[in-house]
């Protein structure tokens, strides 16, 4: 997509961290941005601020809609085809985590850390694949270097990560024939408020989310013959252990 100015993008949990540095990215090159939240007033309001922000109002809109469930993303993906006639670009992005030892970790923390992070990327591209195949679109989902590199306490969140780096690769064989190109991008730290974060000027080592946002550009506008399929991000000096 050499001229992205004009294009649709979709992104799931895009109202902070990592799909909140997203949408700035696209929207400051011209994009037209739908981002997602469960929350209705957290998906206006950082619409709002966003259009301000990036002197783009009218070309982002908040969406209320729950990854897990697909009827909900088939509604945002109606949302945004209503709103502005065509959908190119979905970043899967919406994740959650629960950490915790076999031995503590619930079943319900189990069912909520699949449910959102590899099942609400299953829906999210299901719901959507029929208007990326028209667009010769793009997907690109958020994995994690935990979807490479297992820890203690990170069973479920492991399997998550682990399965969407699988999936999204999967998908990439499955749609590459129609001219749809899929990444998975798998970040280590970045400095979002994840798992209870709080952001800070000590934190400045972190991946921040602009730059996540930098390389969504990038893969965007590379050239259609080449295709970074996963792409591993690390912050350059993290603090000695």
């Amino acid at each position: 997509m050499k001229d992205l100015k004009g294009k649709v993008a979709l992104i799931t949990g895009g109202t902070k961290g990592i799909g909140y540095g997203v949408a700035e990215a696209l929207l400051n090159q011209g994009l037209k941005v739908v981002i997602t939240s469960r929350d209705k007033n957290a998906a206006n309001s950082a619409a709002e601020v966003l259009g301000t922000k990036t002197d783009s109002v009218g070309s982002v809109i908040g969406v209320q809609a729950d990854v897990r469930q697909l009827k909900s993303q088939q509604e945002a993906v109606g949302q945004a085809l209503s709103t502005f006639g065509q959908l190119d670009i979905v970043i899967a992005n919406a994740g959650l985590g629960h950490f915790a030892s076999i031995e503590d970790l619930t079943s319900e923390q189990w069912s909520d850390t699949i449910d959102t992070n590899l099942t609400g990327v299953f829906n999210s591209i299901k719901a959507s694949v029929t208007e990326l195949k028209k667009s010769k679109g793009y997907y690109i989902t958020i994995s994690s270097l935990a979807g490479a590199n297992f820890f203690a306490g990170g069973s479920a969140y492991n399997a998550s990560k682990f399965g969407v780096t699988g999936f999204t690769q999967a998908v990439m064989l499955d749609l590459r024939k129609y001219g749809v190109k899929v990444s998975t991008i798998m970040p280590g730290s970045v400095s979002t408020h994840f798992n209870g974060n709080t952001p800070s000027d000590e934190q400045a080592w972190k991946i921040q989310i602009e730059d996540i946002g930098e390389l969504v550009i990038d893969l965007l506008k590379m050239n259609p013959r080449t295709l970074p399929s996963k792409i591993e991000v690390r912050p350059t000096m993290p603090p000695s252990k």
